[in-house]
């Protein structure tokens, strides 16, 4: 599969030297050298060029994506794989409460990138899985995944996500922020706590709905720390309903009630074609906005 990158009108009559060129088009370094050193080096229409070589307007800079090294984890079939949007760069599942994401030493298998390993060799295509973001086992929603090693660091700079989390106690309608660092508990691997000498950390949330105890927020984790969104709503007294690890009851759900409900992240405009794919240049980055809705073990906490 090969990238395509037409050299514009703006590189001036004497043109641009090539990495400069490659760095404009949002080439990683790491890639830059795999082309290199494995994918068979970089051409300009059709004739091979060097990182030290000039490239000039009307000409069009190409390389093949390289290889992939290593393997994908162990496929899994019986593990179903909901893919909600996918394009050229981007792919977005949405994965249920109860599933890791990624092979764990507590969870060496039966996770969504054995599922998604499974899914992808059956359509004849690299089963290397690449999740741009994670989330908790227990937590459901959205997970986005770099379908190439070319818009794997684009995505991840550019991703901003929407959680729906039900919180316990009844917070006071419309927005709010919650604003302390956050760092380690204690010894604990897994635990996260607020503390003075944690790392900066900001959650903004709007409260939807109040209910019997209960407040449904769409929360936004302007920083992303680990299990930011369960330990700021706990250190105001609040935990999220089903969250035992951090003060939640599990009467009225069994997992921590929270929800990857939305993700928006920027991908390259052009065109795809026969044997890949042709961009604009100068890059031009487009929006993309994918939504998943409220899962019904959350819903029935409201309605």
């Amino acid at each position: 599969m090969r990238l395509y990158f037409p050299v514009p009108a703006s590189a001036g009559p004497e043109g641009v030297l090539l990495r400069s060129f490659l760095r404009e088009c949002r080439l990683s370094t790491d890639l830059l050298r795999a082309v290199k050193f494995r994918g068979g080096g970089f051409a300009a229409d059709g004739a091979p060029i060097l990182a030290n070589q000039r490239v000039f307007p009307g000409q069009t800079v190409s390389f093949a994506l390289p290889e992939e090294e290593g393997e994908g984890c162990l496929p899994d079939p019986s593990i179903p794989v909901r893919a909600v949007y996918q394009d050229f760069f981007a792919l977005v599942l949405d994965k249920p409460a109860g599933l890791a994401v990624h092979p764990t030493l507590n969870y060496p298998g039966g996770t969504l990138a054995n599922g998604y390993a499974a899914w992808r060799q059956a359509g004849g295509r690299s089963a290397v899985f690449r999740p741009v973001n994670r989330i908790d086992k227990d937590t459901s929603g959205l997970v986005l995944a770099a379908q190439n090693a070319y818009a794997a660091p684009l995505l991840a700079q550019n991703v901003e996500k929407l959680y729906y989390a039900v919180a316990e106690g009844e917070l006071p309608l419309g927005p709010g922020v919650i604003d302390t660092p956050i760092g380690r508990r204690g010894d604990s691997i897994i635990g996260r706590c607020v503390t003075p000498d944690g790392k900066p950390s900001r959650t903004e949330y709007t409260v939807l709905k109040v209910r019997d105890g209960l407040s449904l927020a769409a929360c936004v984790p302007v920083t992303g720390r680990t299990h930011q969104i369960r330990v700021h709503f706990a250190s105001i007294g609040c935990p999220l309903a089903g969250d035992d690890l951090y003060g939640g009851r599990r009467d009225r759900i069994g997992r921590q009630a929270l929800h990857c409900g939305r993700q928006r992240f920027l991908v390259p405009a052009g065109r795809s074609v026969p044997d890949g794919f042709c961009f604009e240049t100068p890059l031009r980055l487009v929006p993309v906005t994918v939504e998943s809705p409220l899962p019904a073990d959350m819903a029935a906490l409201f309605w």
